[in-house]
Parts: structure tokens; C-alpha cells; sequence
């Protein structure tokens, strides 16, 4: 029995253990067992949650959120908020907390919009918990204490409590001064630490993410980040439907690792009118499109598939969860990493991101690498299903490694010495080693042994009885050193998490920008410029970015809107003449642009533009409770109540989901509303088929006002699409021709046509006569064929009944 599942012939080799003191400047694989060869070891996707925490003080809001992805807390300083709270709003709108935690001591307003907050069942993927908390966990000096006694991984130990206090005062600013507007005392307003301390108090109460571990065990927490709206454009949720601007990641999304993904969506939910911010983005898209830079782009994508989940795997060091697989994962990450940085340090300095990857990316990378390289032995880790070391690192765990080779006589020594200790009742045992499993003790069943408490020995656990032996665990006498081995290598690893974390950030933001390059050399996008002088864009020969992909030819458009003239762009033409495509095309340009990518334009020149709103798509939902004009209405509203000078207002067919009178003098209003404040009026654009907009002159005269229409050709019958803008009116909306196109019946397209006519000349609308002899010989016949169903010789029969419920109500449909 002692034979079984023994394979002393295993011999432990490590990957690349030759290779990991021999230096990094270009990346090698990790060598691996044969099934690690053949299925690469794939990342593990946690359920993101996050939890946010938010306190609004004299007008100043603070704002912190624990994101369990990354076991990372954001943190955004003191910024000033509207008594509507729209920078809460925001926040909420992009980070979709499953619960929120605030002071149970509350302003009004604070106390309506989480009322309001709570009571959107319609509220997608979900609304959030509410959470309110004893107003004295948000104090400032209890929040403090609570900051700085907190248990951070990426911390070393070697600090002192004086040192410690000064990192994190390098992170957190603990003492941030506001002075209030007429006021030239300047105030504390701590928001900020305070709600870091409400959301750690949260945290503990909770124990997000170790609810199952022994109390003593805290919520990992690998770094504080700050984040800042300062400088964002306005974009809300119907805008992004609308355009939509986030389908666009279908397109751009090239990206190799998760965490650039992630970064790309962040982009795109948060874009932003920061030049420098955008222009660095820009300059390293454009330094990867020339030519004689394509093979480093390519060599930087391949790297950058080596970047993997590594918050995670700290995460798991933090609670002591490490998988075997993990070990790999880092060691090739921090591998790809090495290579990255010897790549960017070849590259032009004079770019702030291929500069921040050069030194950045230190030296403590090299040695976790070596520290990996050198102790942990994959193959026999994945071969055991634990953490095993390579040989010469622990000349006592090498010794007895030596000595389970020869496992029969091992054994036989094993049992002998176990049965020393046994009672003295045990004649015989037996040692058996199965793999995954361990040491197991076998041992005859006694006559004694009856009851359970009978087959327990001390030091022992009893496993089970089969065929009549009793079956008992024994120590393994190498995990327990391992154990500690891998104890100290994640303590190393953990000491250093803060060179990790940074290069997770730099190669995300790198994996981004490679892969907008990518899409921006496939598809021909150009660089734009920014203009702050400029109010407005300016787009030349810009196409849709994701209609031209579906189009078998697209027709480019330009655009014009700056300074004082044209403000308002009313554009009529033919259904299905491009209204809407121009419209979405202009916003898109825009927004790519506001992203850092290039955009589908010959040039595009863009403004101070601090908005975006539209009117294009209706978001219809029965949860809602609201009509879909009601919902175009609020969609108007907020632009009527929020556009300024520098925003970009988009808005099609307003007006059309009520009465047409009404529907024309509502859009007609908005327009006025707009062109009465002058210079400080929005950059609109308007697609209406309302052509009496123009036709009674429902619109002031004057420079603001420009009339755009989509050029059209009538060629007999048919109409043909030219899909270009350009100057002036259209004469006629063509429903007629769109309706055949829909496959309408002829006699229908014709009469409906006939009616329009009519109805525009004035005239009065007579029935067709064909149709109405028709109608009458089915009406007489109905009749007739009634009548003869009647029994005229029943007494009951009272024929001036059928006279006056049959005949007469049918006589006005005949005659």
C-alpha cells in the first residue's frame, strides 16, 4: 500500500529560471508544464461592485468610492456643486454604485435627491442601496485616525508611524483649505477626508469582499487614487444613446489587456475639454501612424497581451488566497512590464507617456521578477495543485524532497515511528501517500472501535473506514515551510504593490492609445486641432464613423458653425436624405474628438465645447410612465435650461409625437427662445420636415439663422439622394416616394399624395368614387342578405324593429 500514487522520479524545474538573472531587455515566455504550453492560463473575472460615499458641506461636495475590481479607493477633492447636485449625478451616472453612503444628518437637498434616487425603480442595471450612517463616523478627526490606522498593503512595513503619516499625507491632502466666496477668512471644509472616512467605516461594517473570513482579516486595500471632473464635457445618457457615442467601442476597442479596456470606456464617459490632457493623448496616436513606427507599435501590442489582472492577484495575496496559476500570471506580467520599459526608454522623451513608462517602470519590477524566477517551481506547482520552490532555496525543505524520493522506505520509517505513538492496543499500521491528498495512517479496526469518539487518536483526524481499516491524516512535512516560503516571497511582492499598480495605470493608458492608433491607420481618421478661441466646430469632408463602415459608398459633409453667424442650423429635405446621419456625424466628430482620438475628417477644428445634447432618440420604456412626446419634451428641457455658448445642441424631428400645430409652434418657440440671447445662443442644429418653419417665416430674420437643406434630383418618378448639404430650403418632404420605397401599395402612395395636395391648395377632400360604390353594393348586399334570413310567416317577427335598427342606421351608407 505504500506504493500508491508515489512518483519518486518527479524532478522539480522552474520557468525560466536560467533566464531570470540574465537581465530583461526583451521578453521571454515562461516555460510550463505541457498543459500550461497548450492553455494559457486565463484570467479569473470578478463581479465588480462598488460602494460610494458622499458628503455635501456649504456647497462643496466630496466624494469617495471603493471599486472592488481593483480593491482601489477614488477619492475626487472638494469641487463645488449646484443645490441640484448635477456633479453627484454625474458620478453616480458613470460608476453605478450598488449602494451609497452618506451622513444620516443631512441638507434638504441632499435628503431630496436621495429620495428621489431611491425611488427610481426604473433606474438601470439597478438603483442603489441607501445608507445611512451616525453623523459622528463622519467626523474629521475620528476620519483621520481612521485613515491613518488603516492596514495598507502597499505600505512597507520597515515605515515608521511618522513616515507613514507622511505617505499618505503625499496622497491624501488631510488639510485642505477653501475660502468661501465674500468671505476673507479662510474655512475648513474637509468633505473629502470625511468621506474617506465614512466609506472606510462602511467598509469594516460590511467587510465587503471578506465577509466569509476570520474577523481579524481586514478589506484589502491596495491603493487610493484621486479623480477629478474639473474639466469634463457634459454629456448625458441620452446623448450617448442617441449618437450613440458608446457603440463607437465596437470600432475602437483593439485593446490586449482588460484594464485598457476598462481605461477606453473611462475615456469615453468622461470626455474632456483639458488641452494638455488631449493633446498628449494625440501625440502618441500620431507617433505610432508613421511609418517607420508600425513594427514598435506591433512589438508594444504583443508585449501588452502579458498585462494581466493584477489587482486581483494582490488582492488574493492580501487575503491569502493565491492560486498557483497567479504566481505565472504575475511573473509574465511583470515580464511584459520589463519589456515595456526597455522598449519606451528607445522612444523619443520628448512624449510624457513613453517618459512616465521609462522611469515609471523601476527597478523593483526586476526584482520581483528575479525573486519569482528564482523560487517558485511552476511545473511541480501545477503538477501538485500547490505551492511548491525550486531546489536550493531551503537546504531543509531540498533534504526532505530527497527523501520522499525514495518513499517505500520513507514510509516504512513513517509508520514505524507513528506507531510508537499509537496506543499500545494497535498491533500494525501503515503509511499510504496519495498525491493532492497527502499522508494517510492506516490502522486495523479494533474491536473497541464502536462509537465515533473510539476511532479518534490523538494528533491525528480521522478521514474514514474502509474495509475494515480506519484511514487517519498526517502532516505533510513540506507545505508548512513552503507555505511560509510563499508567506515571505507575497510579503516582498505586496512591499512593492505600489510599482505594480503604476504599471497596470501607464500600460493601460498605452494599450488605449495603440489601439485608437490602430483604428485611426485602418479607417483613415486625421488629428484635430483645438481652437479655445473658436466657439464652435469646424469639420471638413467629415464622415459618419460608423455608417461608412456599413455603406457601400459614403458621402463626406462638411460643417461650419462658429463665430456669429449661423448659430442655428435648420436643415429640411426629403425623408431619407441623410438628416439624421449628418446630425449624429457632427456629434460623434465631436466627441471622438473630445476623447483624444482622430476623427473621420479631412481636418476638424474644435472650439470650447462644454456640452453635448440631443434630441434625436426617443428612449421609450414602459417602467418609465412617460408618453414619448413627454420624454422628447424633458430631452428639449434639459438643453433649453442647461445649453450655453459653448454648447452643441443636436436636435431631429421635435415636435412630430403631437398635434402638427402644436408640434410646429413648440420647436418654433425653442428656436425663438434660443435666438433671443443673442450671441450667447447654442450651436444648434435642426432637422425638421416641418417646412412651414420656413414657410410662414416663423423664425427671425438675421445672421444667426442658416437654412441648410440635403441636395435631391427628381429624374421623372424617381428621386435621387445625393446625401450633400448645402444652402437653402426644401420644397417638399417626398413622403410619397419614401412610402413606395417602404413597399406601400401604389393606390395608397396615390391617394395619400392626392389628399397632401389638396390639403396644401386649400381645397376640400371628397371621397373616391370607386371606392365609395364599392363600400355601398357591400352595404346593400349586407343588408339584403339580412332580410332574407327573416321567417315572415312567425307571429313574432316585428318588422318595423328591423326597419328601424337595420334599414334606416344602414340608409345613410347607401344613399
Amino acid at each position: 500500500m505504500a506504493s500508491l500514487g508515489v512518483n519518486p522520479s518527479r524532478t522539480p524545474q522552474g520557468p525560466g529560471h536560467g533566464a531570470a538573472s540574465s537581465g530583461f531587455s526583451s521578453p521571454a515566455p515562461v516555460a510550463g508544464p505541457r498543459e500550461a504550453e497548450e492553455e494559457e492560463v486565463e484570467e479569473e473575472e470578478e463581479l465588480a461592485e462598488i460602494h460610494l460615499c458622499v458628503l455635501w458641506n456649504s456647497g462643496y461636495m466630496g466624494i469617495a468610492y471603493y471599486d472592488t475590481s481593483d480593491s482601489t479607493i477614488h477619492f475626487m477633492p472638494d469641487a463645488p456643486d449646484h443645490e441640484s447636485l448635477k456633479l453627484l449625478q454625474r458620478v453616480l451616472d458613470e460608476i453605478n454604485p450598488q449602494s451609497v453612503v452618506t451622513s444620516a444628518k443631512q441638507d434638504e437637498n441632499m435628503t431630496r435627491f436621495l429620495g428621489k434616487l431611491a425611488s427610481q425603480e426604473h433606474r438601470q442595471p439597478k438603483r442603489p442601496e441607501i445608507v445611512f450612517l451616525p453623523s459622528v463616523d463622519f467626523g474629521l478627526e475620528i476620519s483621520k485616525q481612521r485613515l491613518l490606522s488603516g492596514n495598507y498593503s502597499f505600505i512597507p512595513d520597515s515605515m515608521t508611524a511618522t513616515e507613514k503619516i507622511l505617505f499618505l499625507s503625499s496622497i491624501i491632502p488631510f488639510d485642505s483649505l477653501r475660502r468661501l466666496r465674500f468671505t476673507p477668512i479662510p474655512l475648513l471644509i474637509p468633505s473629502q477626508v470625511r468621506a474617506l472616512g465614512g466609506l472606510l467605516k462602511f467598509l469594516g461594517r460590511r467587510r465587503i469582499g471578506v465577509e466569509l473570513e476570520d474577523y481579524n482579516v481586514s478589506v484589502p486595500i491596495l491603493g487610493f487614487k484621486k479623480f477629478m471632473l474639473t474639466h469634463l464635457v457634459n454629456i448625458d445618457q441620452d446623448t450617448y444613446s442617441s449618437l450613440p457615442a458608446l457603440s463607437l467601442t465596437g470600432i475602437l476597442n483593439r485593446c490586449r489587456c482588460k484594464r485598457g479596456e476598462k481605461l477606453l470606456r473611462l475615456w469615453f464617459t468622461r470626455p474632456t475639454h483639458d488641452l494638455g490632457e488631449l493633446n498628449s493623448r494625440l501625440d502618441v496616436i500620431q507617433f505610432f501612424l508613421l511609418p517607420q513606427n508600425l513594427d514598435m507599435a506591433q512589438m508594444l501590442h504583443r508585449l501588452l497581451g502579458h498585462i494581466k489582472n493584477v489587482p486581483l492577484i494582490l488582492k488574493r495575496m492580501k487575503l491569502s488566497h493565491t492560486k498557483v496559476s497567479d504566481w505565472q500570471v504575475l511573473y509574465k506580467t511583470v515580464y511584459g512590464a520589463l519589456g515595456l520599459r526597455d522598449a519606451c526608454r528607445s522612444l523619443p522623451q520628448s512624449i510624457q507617456l513613453f517618459r512616465d513608462i521609462a522611469q515609471e517602470f523601476s527597478d523593483d519590477l526586476h526584482h520581483i521578477a528575479s525573486l519569482i524566477g528564482k523560487v517558485v517551481d511552476f511545473e511541480g506547482s501545477l503538477a501538485e495543485n500547490r505551492f511548491t520552490v525550486l531546489p536550493n532555496i531551503d537546504p531543509e525543505i531540498d533534504e526532505k524532497k530527497r527523501r520522499l524520493m525514495g518513499l517505500p522506505s520513507f514510509l516504512t520509517e513513517v509508520a514505524r515511528k507513528e506507531l510508537e505513538n499509537l496506543d499500545s492496543r494497535i498491533p500494525s499500521c501503515s503509511v499510504i501517500y496519495i498525491p493532492l491528498i497527502g499522508f494517510l495512517l492506516s490502522i486495523p479496526r479494533l474491536p473497541f472501535m464502536v462509537e465515533a469518539s473510539d476511532f479518534e487518536i490523538n494528533g491525528l483526524d480521522f478521514m474514514q473506514l474502509r474495509e475494515g481499516l480506519t484511514l487517519h491524516s498526517l502532516p505533510h512535512p513540506l507545505p508548512d515551510q513552503e507555505t511560509l516560503l510563499m508567506y515571505q516571497l507575497q510579503c516582498q511582492v505586496l512591499a512593492r504593490a505600489a510599482v505594480l499598480t503604476q504599471v497596470l495605470d501607464l500600460a493601460s493608458r498605452l494599450d488605449v492609445l495603440l489601439a485608437l492608433a490602430s483604428a485611426a491607420r485602418d479607417y483613415g481618421y486625421s488629428r484635430p486641432r483645438y481652437s479655445p478661441q473658436v466657439l464652435g466646430v469646424r469639420i471638413q469632408n467629415g464622415r459618419h464613423p460608423l455608417m461608412e463602415l456599413c455603406a457601400r459608398t459614403f458621402v463626406p459633409n462638411s460643417t461650419e458653425c462658429g463665430g456669429d453667424k449661423g448659430r442655428v442650423k435648420v436643415i429640411t429635405g426629403p425623408n431619407s436624405s441623410g438628416k439624421s446621419i449628418y446630425l449624429k456625424q457632427v456629434g460623434l466628430i465631436t466627441f471622438m474628438a473630445l476623447v483624444g482620438s482622430f476623427v473621420p475628417a479631412e481636418e476638424a477644428e474644435i472650439g470650447a465645447v462644454d456640452a453635448i445634447f440631443t434630441r434625436i432618440h426617443s428612449c421609450e420604456s414602459i417602467s418609465l410612465g412617460l408618453s414619448t412626446f413627454m420624454i422628447d419634451l424633458n430631452q428639449v428641457a434639459k438643453a433649453v435650461n442647461n445649453a450655453t455658448a459653448q454648447s452643441l445642441v443636436l436636435i431631429d424631428e421635435f415636435g412630430k409625437g403631437t398635434n402638427t400645430v402644436d408640434g410646429l409652434a413648440l420647436l418654433a418657440a425653442v428656436l425663438r427662445h434660443w435666438l433671443a440671447r443673442g450671441p450667447t445662443c447654442p450651436h444648434i442644429f435642426v432637422a425638421t420636415n416641418f417646412l412651414s418653419l420656413v414657410q410662414l417665416q416663423l423664425l427671425p430674420q438675421g445672421p444667426l439663422v442658416q437654412y441648410l437643406t440635403m441636395e435631391t434630383c427628381e429624374d421623372g418618378n424617381d428621386l435621387v439622394f445625393f446625401y450633400q448639404v448645402c444652402e437653402g430650403v426644401a420644397k417638399a418632404s417626398h413622403a410619397s416616394h419614401t412610402a413606395a420605397q417602404a413597399g406601400l401599395p401604389d393606390k395608397l402612395v396615390a391617394r395619400g399624395k392626392e389628399v397632401s395636395d389638396l390639403i396644401r391648395s386649400g381645397k376640400p377632400i371628397k371621397p373616391v368614387k370607386d371606392l365609395l360604390k364599392k363600400n355601398q353594393m357591400e352595404n346593400c348586399q349586407t343588408l339584403v342578405d339580412k332580410f332574407m334570413k327573416l321567417d315572415l310567416e312567425d307571429p313574432n317577427l316585428d318588422l318595423n324593429i328591423f326597419m328601424s335598427q337595420e334599414v334606416l342606421s344602414a340608409a345613410t351608407s347607401i344613399l
